[in-house]
């Protein structure tokens, strides 16, 4: 028991010894029409690391692979996945629930912007009101059967991140970085929540790693050395994943055509995560 224990074991998320009550259930249920295998979340320390785009790529490989994935889009006052899809129409409800947008390969969405009658419209919403938003996004949309859900979570460790991780069946997270010192200061603090909420990290995947030279081959590290290999052994991480700089992969993800991209570094990240699966 620690020096600073209330004794009021409904409000503590410890799991010590001396506990005399069980820890309360956080986690919403599922849509009566959903039935989700795995539910991966997809996370950042801070925005603009290319987490969106990691998360298209993944689900986008996955479904390659023969499996049913989709993708619940967690960032509400910036969602950009239904661009990266090309996905503009609305989703609409039923009295059973509310029916994703299905992208061109059959992954399942669901997103804000695909809600909203104007996409550029400003969400301007308070923490609570967006976390529960997200909860919705698991409760009440259809999602049918899948396979592996991604979920692409806002950046930081604020309410979202908080309720997805109590709220949902999360299985594990992936965690997107860049070379950056600062950022990988940040990642720790996305590392570190991950444990005090016993979330398993199945890998880290550090985008813009470097830069390879079209003429010579030889390999730039435009955003300086990398640190990954530190934080995967602090972390006791597995997997690694170092994306080179490709702005064909930007592009399409800009262009809404990222159903008709191949990135060989994540094919074989998701390879190992499956190996993973298997082996367990």
């Amino acid at each position: 028991m620690s020096d600073q224990c209330s004794s009021d074991c409904s409000s503590c998320g410890e799991s010590c010894g001396d506990r005399t009550q069980e820890q309360t259930d956080f986690r919403a249920p599922a849509n009566q029409h959903s039935h989700v295998k795995k539910l991966i979340a997809v996370v950042s320390g801070k925005g603009g690391v290319g987490k969106s785009l990691i998360t298209s790529m993944m689900a986008v490989l996955t479904t390659r692979r023969g499996k049913q994935a989709a993708i619940l889009d967690a960032d509400i006052t910036g969602p950009s996945i239904p661009q990266a899809f090309n996905l503009h129409q609305q989703a609409y409800g039923t009295d059973d629930g509310i029916v994703p947008v299905v992208s061109a390969s059959g992954i399942p969405v669901m997103s804000l912007n695909l809600l909203l009658e104007n996409e550029t419209d400003p969400v301007v919403w308070r923490g609570p009101v967006i976390a529960g938003t997200v909860k919705q996004f698991w409760s009440d949309v259809i999602w049918g059967d899948i396979d592996y859900m991604f979920v692409d979570m806002p950046p930081g460790t604020g309410d979202v991140p908080l309720t997805v991780f109590q709220s949902l069946p999360v299985d594990g997270i992936i965690i997107v970085t860049t070379p950056q010192e600062l950022v990988g200061m940040i990642v720790e603090k996305a590392a570190n929540m991950a444990g005090m909420m016993n979330i398993p990290i199945l890998g880290i995947v550090e985008n813009l790693s470097y830069f390879t030279c079209p003429d010579c081959g030889s390999k730039h590290r435009i955003f300086g050395e990398s640190h990954i290999q530190e934080l995967a052994d602090k972390h006791n991480i597995p997997v690694i994943c170092q994306l080179p700089i490709n702005p064909e992969l930007a592009a399409a993800a800009d262009n809404g055509t990222v159903e008709t991209m191949h990135e060989e570094h994540i094919n074989h990240f998701i390879s190992q995560l499956f190996e993973q699966e298997t082996n367990k």
